[in-house]
């Protein structure tokens, strides 16, 4: 195939790309299928922010392409405007104005009247956020916080539920960050995003990978019904998250309320440091709140049965390459990168500024609460006895 030329795709090979891009393949898949460098292809998707506009369609009662092609030919012909305007049943008026924008009997042309039209129809309206002031520097003070789009749009709802002018959906906020031609946002407020990235990716597959096989174990289909519809407080999941240089932060999450709890993994994540990570960080949950944990096969855990006997705590444990089945945790891991991220080295984080980042995330509004925040929640409970 031929190099295709970077920003000048074909209607049909620009279909190609996003029909690509939403499968998930890569950049570098989707260049070589067209005969052309990764960063093309990359440009291309980037211009929108990973948002695929919508193919343009023309407005109802406008001429076609092919009634302006009739128009052409009729003036070339000699035909009068309401000749023309008869055999297309269209007013005159309509055929005289067509004609008259665009360059008069002698210099009207179809194709160049055409595109013409299609020019004069892109008249994007300003975005919502760059005509309110007040709301846009409110929706900005949230993300420099990492909330999320989600949690800023329902916040504002209970936030101001008389002030209608207070009011911005989700996705708005998104494409106002993403399609820099809406820019009401400052770019720079995506990194505050949960992926850091400043254009929308299509979804792919996660696939687990487990870290070894372990003796006895009890499985996580034995776990209790009420641990499994969140009935009743006090399970918990865990996992590592890890940085630079095999750096890692053990992560807590309660199953009921979102709770996140962190602790730091001192000498590397050798089983019995592990071990005694856990137990202090299980030891500053609340007695009524300590049932159960569950944990992926990773051979940090590996003195389970001891962390029980310590601490009263029955650990489960999800099948191998099997993370989705802490799904509370992953989700949970996914938000601590904006904190955490993997270039970082976490061997200096102490147990202060690990408590700090739990908080904040603590104290964000959660949709699966009813908008109620982890730390509201949790502190209900622990209070409740």
């Amino acid at each position: 195939m031929s190099e295709t030329v970077p920003g000048r795709w074909s209607a049909a090979e620009q279909e190609e790309i996003w029909a690509r891009w939403r499968r998930g393949e890569s950049f570098r898949a989707i260049g070589r299928h067209f005969g052309t460098h990764l960063h093309a292809v990359r440009r291309f998707v980037a211009r929108t922010g990973g948002c695929r506009r919508p193919p343009p369609r023309r407005a109802e009662g406008v001429l076609t392409a092919a009634e302006r092609e009739e128009v052409s030919r009729g003036l070339a012909a000699g035909e009068s405007y309401r000749q023309v305007a008869a055999r297309l049943g269209r007013a005159h008026t309509t055929i005289s104005r067509e004609v008259a924008r665009n360059g008069g009997p002698t210099q009207y042309r179809a194709g160049a009247a055409d595109a013409a039209a299609w020019r004069r129809a892109e008249r994007p309206k300003p975005a919502l956020l760059a005509t309110r002031p007040v709301l846009r520097a409110v929706v900005e003070a949230k993300l420099a916080l990492r909330w999320s789009p989600q949690q800023i749009a329902a916040w504002l709802r209970q936030a101001y539920p008389e002030g209608p002018e207070m009011r911005v959906s989700h996705e708005t906020i998104y494409l106002s960050l993403f399609v820099q031609p809406r820019g009401a946002l400052r770019r720079e407020l995506a990194r505050y995003l949960r992926t850091g990235r400043a254009m929308r990716c299509p979804r792919g597959a996660r696939s687990g990978g487990g870290r070894g096989q372990l003796k006895d174990t009890v499985s996580i289909r034995e776990r209790p019904a009420e641990v499994e519809d969140r009935a009743v407080p006090g399970h918990w999941e865990g996992d590592l998250v890890f940085g630079r240089g095999a750096s890692a932060v053990g992560t807590l999450v309660e199953r009921t309320t979102r709770y996140v709890a962190l602790f730091p993994v001192p000498g590397g994540y050798k089983a019995p440091a592990m071990r005694e990570a856990l137990a202090a960080a299980v030891a500053r949950v609340p007695d009524q709140l300590r049932r159960s944990l569950t944990w992926d096969q990773g051979k940090e855990v590996a003195e389970h049965v001891r962390l029980t006997v310590d601490t009263g705590l029955q650990v489960y444990f999800c099948d191998p390459r099997s993370p989705w089945q802490r799904g509370t945790n992953e989700n949970t891991n996914g938000l601590l990168r904006q904190y955490l991220p993997k270039s970082a080295d976490l061997k200096p984080l102490t147990q202060a500024d690990l408590d700090a980042v739990a908080a904040e995330l603590n104290g964000r509004p959660r949709e699966t609460l009813g908008w109620q925040t982890p730390a509201a929640r949790f502190l209900a409970l622990a209070e409740a006895g």
